[in-house]
């Protein structure tokens, strides 16, 4: 079935989301057109706000709209605890699943010298100066546990080791491979509170 220019172009852009293949990409986009207009005009307001006015955080580099997000601004956080992960989406879930009250530091990524990414791709430089700084007294290692996730884990405890920072990983409840958005919070909420010494 041959589409208009308009269409092809829609279906195409809804591709560049995870997990998206041509067909469902297709299936959103007549949806929207046949059925949800109105939702898809909502869709569009609100990704085009969000890739004007998200930006990241200062002081954690998780995503907000704010300079300072929310958890770094509030003064009720244990500033000495800080807990590094991969994504904001890490973030959420810890927040939604535990009872974690310290501080985040987001790397957006993992180390991958395959793909071209070092330590400078993922902020450490930032995470080093706030290391140095004397205000952190635990470091949290949250990564992934993949290959990428447990090098940059060991790459970030020796930042630490070295400033004389106790070091902690959390405790490997979560399954090898796994990603720390789509563990459930059971899991998620007891390797957390069994993380270990490293």
């Amino acid at each position: 079935m041959s589409t208009s220019r308009l269409i092809g172009r829609l279906v195409e852009t809804l591709r560049c989301l995870p997990g998206v293949g041509p067909k469902s990409a297709q299936r959103m986009a007549f949806h929207l057109l046949e059925h949800n207009r109105d939702g898809g005009r909502q869709l569009a307001e609100a990704l085009t706000l969000a890739m004007e006015q998200v930006g990241n955080c200062s002081e954690c580099r998780t995503l907000s709209e704010e300079s300072v997000c929310m958890l770094c601004a509030n003064t009720r956080r244990d500033r000495s605890v800080l807990c590094v992960v991969e994504t904001p989406a890490d973030v959420q879930a810890l927040e939604q699943s535990t009872g974690y009250q310290g501080l985040y530091f987001v790397l957006m990524g993992h180390l991958s010298p395959l793909d071209g990414i070092g330590p400078e791709a993922l902020g450490l430089e930032l995470l080093e100066t706030r290391l140095a700084s004397g205000e952190v007294q635990e470091l949290i290692l949250a990564t992934n546990p993949t290959v990428e996730g447990e090098a940059t884990a060991h790459f970030v405890s020796e930042m630490a080791r070295v400033q004389g920072i106790r070091t902690t990983r959390i405790a490997h409840g979560v399954p090898m491979g796994g990603e720390l958005e789509y563990i459930d919070g059971g899991t998620l909420s007891h390797a957390f509170a069994g993380r270990q010494e490293i």
